[in-house]
């Protein structure tokens, strides 16, 4: 007997370390509509693990805004769910687990270079802020070096082995198939930072997969990190989700929005008195994929 499909579960994961703008809005509610038109559950997860950044009020406004907004979920921090918490601060034992077992099988190594990346791996990329494929200087030859004690006080963050060469493929449900190589579109990447925090590309893999996560729907800019995400889920040896990454939202020069453009935040739309009606109707309808 064949086992029946998974229940949808869709995410929304905002972070609190600025004002949402209409490009965000528009990408959760395409996950919204895709999570209701499957007769699914949608959850609210509050990505805040960089802490020099987020701020209590964010986190505030960011709840406030997207219900002004229009949308809905069905679990989060503001109500609770069966895979709380709902707030990754509150999750570093599911990260630490899932990097002691990616440690475990030599999965990962101790890198005490290229800081510019390690400052950055806090948070999701965006478009153009990539970084640079990583020459593997911290490296070892021998997997099994990597699971070797690391002298106390030494300043390191770990890196997960790519397998160069290796094509990691996936079917997106807005761009159609893509394909990435290991080694030479991404290289060796960070997981966990010096400052014992998991890095963006595993804390967001463990909480999918332990969440439940069907379908993940998010911006155009982090295509290139499902393929690092598709190889975390394999050695972790966990079902990945089925992706839908959305076009971003430009603004009238075609510049892609960030929470900078304070114009377009949902806050100072709201505070102007704008309709999410109106703003949702110059939408395509098309571009949630729905048929």
């Amino acid at each position: 007997m064949v086992p029946p499909a998974p229940s949808y579960r869709g995410r929304l994961a905002p972070s609190p370390t600025g004002y949402l703008h209409l490009g965000h809005a528009r990408t959760f509610w395409i996950a919204r509509e895709r999570a209701r038109a499957a007769g699914g559950v949608l959850v609210l997860r509050d990505e805040d693990l960089d802490a020099s950044r987020a701020r209590p009020e964010f986190a505030t406004t960011m709840l406030a805004d997207l219900r002004w907004f229009g949308l809905d979920w069905q679990e989060g921090p503001d109500c609770g769910g069966p895979f709380a918490p709902y707030r990754q601060s509150q999750r570093l034992a599911c990260y630490r687990g899932a990097f002691a077992q990616l440690h475990a099988v030599g999965a990962v190594y101790p890198c005490r270079c290229s800081r510019q990346d390690i400052l950055q791996a806090l948070t999701a990329p965006h478009a153009g802020e990539e970084e640079p494929v990583y020459p593997g200087t911290c490296r070892p030859a021998n997997p099994e070096k990597a699971c070797e004690p690391v002298p106390a006080g030494t300043r390191i963050n770990w890196r997960f082995r790519v397998p160069d060469g290796e094509t990691i493929s996936f079917l997106d449900g807005h761009f159609g198939p893509q394909a990435f190589v290991a080694g030479r579109d991404f290289g060796d990447f960070v997981v966990w930072r010096h400052d014992d925090l998991p890095a963006y590309q595993l804390a967001v893999t463990v909480d999918d997969a332990a969440m439940g996560i069907t379908e993940v729907v998010r911006g155009a800019d982090l295509l290139l990190s499902t393929a690092r995400q598709l190889l975390l889920y394999r050695a972790l040896g966990r079902r990945p989700p089925a992706f839908f990454h959305v076009p971003l939202l430009t603004d009238e020069r075609g510049i892609r929005l960030a929470k900078r453009h304070d114009a377009l935040s949902l806050r100072t739309l709201r505070a102007q008195g704008a309709s999410p009606a109106a703003l949702r109707a110059t939408w395509d309808p098309q571009l949630a994929g729905i048929p």
